[in-house]
């Protein structure tokens, strides 16, 4: 596990920051304006009474203004720092001061199979497999579910998805639903696993990504998700959902105060329903149609960085972005794109950094690309470092011992740190002939074998029988419900 920390003056590790405080503070204002002169309109009744009551102005039923004193009272009370934990309450992943932590994505609907390289369409079986390989690799620290199974009724998948993830690792989990109702039944199987929800509530292993229409209209769905979380005293993601030159302006400052402001609808909304709600960051936004294909990217450069910076300001937890790539398979794109999005997530001081294994802008996903990731970050948790300078780094005795004429490679030395620096599982060092001799794969390959011996030998720590059965319930009373409504 990669315990990556940077723009720590403290602990001397790797600083990158995009935008400045003082910019950060314009883009602030400009959300704040955004929110109280055009206001945002709210599709839950139960929260636009919570903000009326509050003092903010309530017009044409639904369209909601927010006097700024009211968005800053908010955010003095929403926790600057988060710990989630595994489902057996250890490994604590903290979300403070630049941690940085990795994990997949969600709801992919291709996966390119390991085994033959075909694109296809997902099923369940992909899902056990793609969270499997997520709970064996190292630095992978919490899981989503990558892929959305078509095998399964489109109205209970998340139900599925909840269930395959408690079953198949013990890491931390971030969920998506498809409604409100999936968000109670995920949760209500957290609390199962947990020992109930106080259990729950106290060591959370569990955050619900909440995906809202845009950074000015919030449906119905994410807000009553955020006020179930919020009274749950669960964090979750509040993420406005903002296209450059679609639902806001082209340029990135404008679309970032869009989201902004978003985020800000959902952190006062939260915060008055129960201060001290925990909510993260989101960490990107201003992604754009390319206008040469009208495909949203994942990996555009131009509003990268803008959004950490914004979550840094508020000194709030950061959901970001990496890992993934907009190539069709696994390739050069594949791996430059993952390599450069990990990189400035990491660098920029996201906390919990999702996508790793997306391919074809989130449509498609791959678990040699999960298995290629986990190896850039432990590539980058090598380069961020902070260097040690004592003594016994320095080896001034040793250097002076030896002399101009010595050669260190038999010394105690060497011996007691040779195993500190880096040594590859799947990228490889040799010379040609060394290459040749092991088989003359190309990289891809050797991840895709790497993926195959974890699914045939990992096992992850099973659930009880009855923890199963529980969850296995709470499935079947969906999938009832779904059908009873259906037949109505």
């Amino acid at each position: 596990m990669a315990r990556i920390r940077v723009n720590d003056s403290i602990a001397g590790g790797a600083r990158y920051q995009r935008v400045t405080e003082s910019q950060c503070a314009r883009m602030h204002e400009a959300s704040l304006a955004i929110l109280e002169r055009t206001g945002a309109c709210l599709h839950d009744q139960e929260a636009i009474d919570l903000l009326a009551a509050a003092g903010a102005s309530v017009s044409d039923g639904n369209r909601v203004r927010f006097p700024p004193q009211l968005v800053e009272q908010a955010l003095s009370t929403v926790p600057r720092r988060l710990t989630l934990v595994d489902r057996n309450g250890e490994r604590p992943l903290q979300l403070e001061g630049g941690r940085c932590y990795y994990g997949t994505g969600s709801d992919c609907l291709h996966i390119i199979d390991h085994r033959d390289g075909e694109r296809r369409k997902a099923v369940l079986d992909d899902v056990r497999d793609g969270i499997t390989v997520s709970d064996a690799l190292p630095n992978v620290d919490f899981a989503m579910s990558m892929f959305l199974p078509s095998d399964i009724d489109p109205m209970v998948t998340d139900r599925h998805q909840m269930r395959v993830m408690l079953e198949h690792t013990s890491k931390t989990l971030v969920f998506v639903t498809n409604e409100f109702s999936g968000c109670q039944d995920a949760v209500r199987m957290a609390e199962v696993v947990a020992g109930g929800a106080d259990a729950l509530r106290e060591r959370p292993f569990v955050a619900h990504y909440i995906n809202v229409t845009t950074g000015l209209q919030h449906n119905e769905d994410a807000l009553q998700k955020l006020l179930f979380m919020a009274d749950k005293g669960l964090p979750a993601m509040y993420v406005p959902v903002v296209i450059s030159a679609v639902s806001g302006p082209v340029t990135p400052a404008g679309t970032i105060a869009l989201v902004n402001a978003g985020f800000l609808v959902g952190v006062v909304v939260s915060q008055l329903r129960r201060e001290g709600a925990p909510l993260i960051y989101p960490g990107w936004g201003a992604e754009g149609l390319d206008m040469r294909t009208a495909v949203n990217p994942y990996c555009a450069p131009d509003p990268r960085g803008w959004m950490h910076a914004m979550g840094n300001h508020y000194d709030l937890p950061v959901f970001g972005l990496g890992g993934c790539s907009d190539s069709k398979t696994v390739d050069a794109q594949s791996a430059a794109e993952a390599a450069l999005t990990l990189a400035f997530e990491t660098l920029g001081g996201a906390n919990l950094i999702h996508d790793l294994g997306y391919l074809e802008s989130g449509l498609t996903g791959s678990l040699v690309q999960l298995a290629l990731c986990d190896e850039l970050i432990e590539w980058l948790d090598h380069t961020t470092r902070p260097p040690v300078l004592d003594d016994e780094a320095f080896a001034l005795d040793l250097i002076d011992t030896l002399g101009p004429e010595g050669q260190f490679l038999d010394s105690d030395h060497t011996l007691a740190h040779c195993r500190e620096r880096w040594h590859p599982r799947l990228i490889d060092r040799g010379d040609y002939e060394q290459w040749q001799m092991s088989g003359g794969e190309p990289l891809e390959a050797r991840a895709a074998a790497r993926v195959e011996r974890i699914l045939s030998e990992h096992q992850p720590e099973p659930l009880s029988d009855e923890v199963s059965q529980a969850l296995g319930a709470i499935v079947a009373e969906a999938e009832r419900r779904h059908t009873t409504t259906e037949a109505r």
